[in-house]
């Protein structure tokens, strides 16, 4: 996810940090001038994106801006990059007024006895988490495992391993917390490959740039609009994967279970698969530790799937349950979940709107 201040895509808000990177091939090494480098990169992405109709030409000056952002970031020293992300996401909180709003309302929804000045510190700790975010996701290209361990540490491992060694499946149970794109290039460099349940960016040329960092040490990406049988695959294989529930869905797909004492339509596919496939669903976050001044990659104890025969009944107490990790983490972390999202906008029938 990138900013919207950088790209102006609404995918693209709900996955901040989700931006291109070219690799660690900079510009000094390249016989190309950078326009030239910029045509051949957009060709690339093009001829490897999803058929579709040609990209617009603003898809592609979006495509060049966002490389040149990220470049210019990404290779800055880290701290730098990092001051530099910070201040990018202070200009968007002050610019941003609809996403200041919508994350302070839902602040208000789940911390209502809490006063306004602490909803407004928190908000503007998510934006700075935010910035951290893309700045890290423009640098990680280059990371290796020993660089990156020097600010990332494992807690919990062990859960995962005993879980990936059942041999059938596991289901990381994530969400928009924390530095989320970080957790799975962590996992991965580490040795630890896994899949990702995403959504398509809006600009396919974008998209698959996005696709090519996730992905350059061995994880792969299943495509929310298709992702049923991959998945389902994958667990069959005994692999690992990443979904994000924690974004607001409507029915079928979605059913209402408790979030933080309001109703929130959560998506149900997670339950499903893991009563189908019997796989192990395992909580994971990558977290800002400000005591230890770096990350630290949680994985939790296996939530105890509920199985009684009822598939629908199962479905939604299993959904519940895993709304509830999610809501534990974040009001651990308040201040690293995007509140921005509209996650109560799907009310049950009969409610009014709360934006």
């Amino acid at each position: 996810m990138a900013a919207s201040v950088i790209l102006r895509s609404r995918a693209v808000v709900y996955q901040f940090g989700s931006v291109p990177s070219l690799g660690p091939v900079p510009l000094a090494q390249s016989s190309h001038t950078v326009p030239d480098r910029l045509l051949i990169l957009s060709r690339e992405a093009q001829s490897t994106a999803e058929p579709s109709s040609r990209p617009t030409v603003r898809q592609v000056l979006e495509f060049a801006f966002a490389w040149l952002f990220i470049h210019a970031l990404g290779v800055l020293p880290r701290s730098v990059a990092r001051a530099a992300g910070a201040a990018v996401s202070r200009v968007a909180y002050a610019a941003l007024g609809r996403l200041r709003r919508v994350g302070l309302r839902n602040l208000e929804l789940a911390f209502p006895g809490m006063p306004a000045t602490e909803r407004v510190h928190i908000l503007r700790t998510e934006y700075r988490n935010l910035g951290w975010l893309l700045a890290e996701f423009c640098q990680m290209s280059g990371y290796t495992r020993e660089y990156a361990s020097r600010f990332i540490r494992y807690e919990g491992l062990d859960n995962y391993l005993a879980a990936r060694d059942r041999g059938k499946g596991v289901l990381v149970l994530t969400g928009h917390l924390g530095a989320w794109e970080l957790s799975s290039f962590y996992h991965s460099l580490a040795g630890y490959p896994m899949g990702m349940v995403i959504r398509r960016l809006d600009n396919p040329l974008v998209d698959r740039m996005v696709n090519r960092i996730r992905c350059r040490h061995g994880n792969r990406v299943l495509h929310k609009d298709d992702f049923a049988r991959g998945l389902l695959a994958a667990m069959r294989a005994g692999e690992t994967v990443g979904i994000l529930m924690d974004t607001n869905m409507t029915p079928p797909q979605g059913v209402f279970v408790p979030f933080f004492g309001v109703p929130a339509c959560a998506a149900s596919g997670l339950a499903r698969v893991a009563l189908k496939t019997g796989a192990a669903v395992v909580p994971g976050f990558l977290l800002w530790e400000e005591a230890e001044r770096q990350y630290v990659l949680h994985f939790y104890p296996e939530v105890a799937l509920v199985n009684t025969g009822d598939a629908e009944a199962d479905t939604v107490e299993n959904t519940a349950r895993f709304t509830a990790v999610l809501e534990e983490a974040i009001r651990q972390y308040p201040g690293q979940w995007l509140w921005m999202h509209r996650r109560w906008k799907t009310r049950p029938a009969g409610e009014p709107p709360v934006y």
